[in-house]
């Protein structure tokens, strides 16, 4: 709840609105990406609006043009990163592909493109839901929404149900738990395991150019 003092902030805040734009030196995306710099350096407990302010150079009233309140600050910062996070694995496996190894590849090109998968958002996040419930509900739903399109990746191509779900899961919490073990790989180590990767996860050999596409990519994801 937002307490009398602050609500009369934002009231005399809002009389200035006609005018606050041209005095304001940020984004209201400037203040969420600093949010999530913070969650994830620190955990949320840091995720405070006068560290947030004082790190961008900007007074609280610049906060309250974009925010009602931290609470509304920290159910958007959840929001962008189910946006980002959630959106970008199901937008990747619902990427045209001739091949059920294709479309592995693809969700694999999701971790690797710039402004794809954030493994340490998404840990800072699940370190976050450990202190609140409602968090933790929405972990849940991102994390059987990932599923869900990853089970459809495999039914598209014939896989029964069952066995899609399966797979899905294999899948997807095989990449999770990649980055949960910290596992300490060089890109052209990882590189090597691909096409057997995909041999289990599909149980389908990939064509040699499918491997090297996704190689290339890997290699030089700015490019493509």
């Amino acid at each position: 709840m937002v307490g009398t003092e602050l609500k009369r902030n934002r009231d005399a805040d809002d009389s200035g609105k006609a005018t606050l734009p041209g005095n304001v030196k940020v984004t209201k995306e400037d203040w969420l990406n600093l949010a999530m710099d913070l969650l994830v350096s620190h955990g949320v407990s840091e995720v405070k609006v006068q560290v947030i302010g004082n790190r961008l150079g900007v007074s609280r009233s610049s906060f309250y043009w974009y925010f009602k309140s931290r609470e509304d600050l920290l159910n958007q910062l959840l929001a962008k990163w189910e946006q980002t996070n959630t959106g970008v694995l199901i937008r990747y496996s619902e990427l045209k592909a001739a091949t059920i190894t294709e479309a592995v590849t693809n969700f694999f090109r999701s971790i690797v493109a710039p402004g794809g998968f954030d493994h340490q958002l998404d840990f800072a996040v699940r370190e976050w839901a450990r202190r609140d419930k409602a968090v933790r509900q929405v972990i849940d739903r991102s994390d059987a929404a990932r599923h869900e399109a990853l089970m459809r990746m495999y039914e598209r191509f014939g896989y029964p149900s069952a066995e899609a779900d399966i797979r899905a899961r294999v899948l997807y919490y095989q990449q999770i738990g990649y980055y949960a073990l910290e596992l300490s790989e060089t890109l052209e180590e990882r590189l090597a395991r691909v096409e057997g990767y995909l041999y289990c996860f599909t149980g389908v050999r990939p064509s040699r150019n499918e491997v090297e596409a996704f190689f290339e990519f890997a290699r030089n994801p700015g490019r493509t």
